[in-house]
């Protein structure tokens, strides 16, 4: 799942760029991971939820879901779809495939106020995406950087990641390839709102993160949101 620009250091529980294909198979590498953010018409999220549920195992066939999650904080009404694959090759073909089925894409167009698409390449540390209970809330963080601030991004975390997913689980890193660029997208597990602060309070208080060393003024936009997984999202 991931193009690995550096050899793993001090993260003995995580392994680069593992995912999902088709019939649950977990290959050696899977390059991109999509992530498809829709804006909703208030008051359609659990409908729009319940039809794409319900088509999503036609589509299934082709390659599977990562995850899904609609917001609860940050911007309101948005659900997140996560779909790995081989390469960009592999995902305008099932695409492709996918306009062909029957029952797929689900009848959801009218619920639909705008639809996004961003491309990502997992960092070298990303844990493999696949269908596991990390927990009931999860947080989306995107940070816009300065061009050319990635690779020293993925070089900090790299030394850092070990200690900090000791408090809480990370389900996946990695920046934009495809969609808005120089984006840093990382996703945080937790059990809920609570613990989340716990967890990030204690982790500044005791030094291990955010990672040192960064040029101030690298950052220039950071996002954050609070999400819940559906009930089919194999990701929980």
């Amino acid at each position: 799942m991931c193009i690995v620009a550096a050899p793993l250091r001090g993260n003995d529980g995580i392994r680069a760029g593992f995912g999902l294909v088709s019939g649950g198979h977990y290959p050696e590498k899977l390059m991109i991971v999509e992530m498809r953010t829709y804006t909703l018409q208030p008051g359609t999220v659990g409908q729009f939820e319940e039809r794409f549920g319900a088509a999503l195992a036609v589509r299934a066939k082709l390659s599977p879901l990562a995850a899904f999650w609609h917001t609860e904080v940050g911007p309101l009404n948005r659900v997140i779809h996560v779909w790995p694959y081989k390469d960009f090759e592999e995902r305008t073909r099932v695409r492709a495939e996918s306009q062909k089925l029957q029952g797929w894409p689900p009848n959801t167009r009218e619920f639909v106020v705008e639809q996004r698409s961003e491309v990502f390449l997992p960092a070298p540390f990303s844990p493999k995406l696949e269908p596991r209970q990390l927990g009931g809330l999860y947080e989306i963080r995107l940070y816009t950087l300065k061009p050319g601030g990635i690779p020293g991004v993925i070089d900090r975390w790299s030394t850092a990641i070990a200690e900090r997913v000791k408090r809480s689980p990370l389900a996946f890193a990695g920046h934009s390839e495809f969609g808005g660029l120089n984006r840093w997208c990382h996703i945080w597990a937790y059990k809920d709102a609570g613990e989340r602060f716990e967890v990030r309070e204690k982790a500044r208080k005791d030094g291990i993160w955010p990672p040192s060393g960064g040029q101030p003024g690298q950052t220039l936009v950071q996002e954050n949101m609070l999400v819940v997984p559906a009930a089919f999202s194999p990701l929980h």
